[in-house]
């Protein structure tokens, strides 16, 4: 999996509480495996920082926001489920498409040499 695309994240944490430290985990651990060298992520603790939270319309902690690159997306949690971290940032759903693309050129092809085969 290689995305051809730069992310700029910001993930919106209040302090040091147990949920906003597992999605910091988690996600610079996802961060690290799927967008290396193609992200750029910010820490907002709104408890220092609450006018931040509020220009952004932040309602929950933790919260990521991709920024970059369009739509903008939010995903509120830890980010513990992996595979819902990966649509919300596009990734997999990119993945599943290509996928499904190469599957219908792939199935197409074979109907056509079975289709020759016949005649």
């Amino acid at each position: 999996m290689s995305p051809r695309k730069t992310y700029i994240l910001k993930l919106y944490v209040a302090g040091n509480t147990p949920n906003s430290m597992r999605a910091l985990k988690t996600l610079r651990n996802i961060l690290e495996t799927e967008f290396k060298g193609v992200y750029a992520l910010k820490v907002i603790d709104v408890l220092k920082n609450p006018q931040l939270a509020e220009e952004d319309k932040i309602l929950a902690t933790p919260t990521l926001s991709k920024i970059l690159p369009p739509p903008v997306r939010r995903i509120i949690g830890d980010l513990s489920d992996r595979e819902r971290v990966l649509i919300g940032l596009d990734l997999l759903y990119d993945e599943l498409t290509d996928n499904n693309l190469t599957s219908s050129l792939m199935d197409a092809l074979e109907e056509a040499e079975i289709g020759e085969s016949d005649s």
